[in-house]
């Protein structure tokens, strides 16, 4: 939790997800200051989407929304295996990006459930 230490943390924030609202008001109860960053307007660029990938420990294709009609039309399990080329889908498609992401402590969840942030708070 925050113990008083000053703690800023990063959503990556859907607000048409009800899971991405509830990550966010949890951050506000726990009186952390956030940066909102709606990703579909201001999508991750290559960079940070690496380094989100990392602290999460996951391969890109694990960071993907397999339930997005794009997913199929994009055939993207033909680029399972290509780390490069599905983090430019995903830059260039972010509504594939799983949601909501929470970046704090040089650490990142994936806020599903929402309590999961908590961990890295």
């Amino acid at each position: 939790m925050n113990n008083g230490v000053d703690m800023k943390a990063k959503i990556f924030h859907n607000p048409r997800c009800s899971k991405s609202r509830q990550t966010l008001a949890l951050l506000l109860d726990n009186d952390i200051e956030i940066e909102v960053i709606n990703y579909l307007k201001t999508p991750p660029n290559h960079k940070t989407l690496q380094n989100i990938l990392k602290m999460l420990g996951m391969d890109p294709i694990d960071l993907i929304r397999k339930g997005e009609a794009l997913y199929k039309e994009l055939d993207i399990d033909n680029h399972a295996d290509n780390a490069q080329t599905l983090i430019n889908i995903m830059i260039k498609n972010p509504i594939l990006i799983e949601r909501p992401i929470v970046v704090a402590n040089n650490k990142a969840v994936i806020g599903r459930p929402p309590e999961l942030v908590l961990d890295i708070i």
